[in-house]
């Protein structure tokens, strides 16, 4: 759990508008927004079980999807796909 204090002081001659965009990236680095959001309702254990188990089966499938230790875009070693390779005859 997120710590649930914050402080961000003003500078000499620093107008408000600055100083409060400093406290939301405080409060987005510390996680207190995101904390304070899911607790905004309850939330009943089995529900929290099961979407715990959907992040991690769609986290399995993205993972098993990309090839191991690179970029899923990069088609060095891949052949094109509409191009037969001398393996399918």
């Amino acid at each position: 759990m997120a710590s649930t204090t914050c402080e961000v002081k003003l500078r000499r001659g620093e107008p408000v508008e600055k100083g409060l965009r400093r406290l939301k990236k405080l409060l987005d680095r510390e996680g207190i927004l995101k904390d304070m959001r899911e607790r905004r309702r309850f939330e009943k254990p089995g529900d929290k079980r099961r979407k715990k188990q959907a992040r991690a089966r769609s986290r399995a499938m993205r993972d098993s999807r990309m090839p191991p230790g690179g970029d899923s875009r990069s088609s060095d070693n891949r052949s094109d796909s509409r191009m037969p390779s001398n393996r399918d005859y």
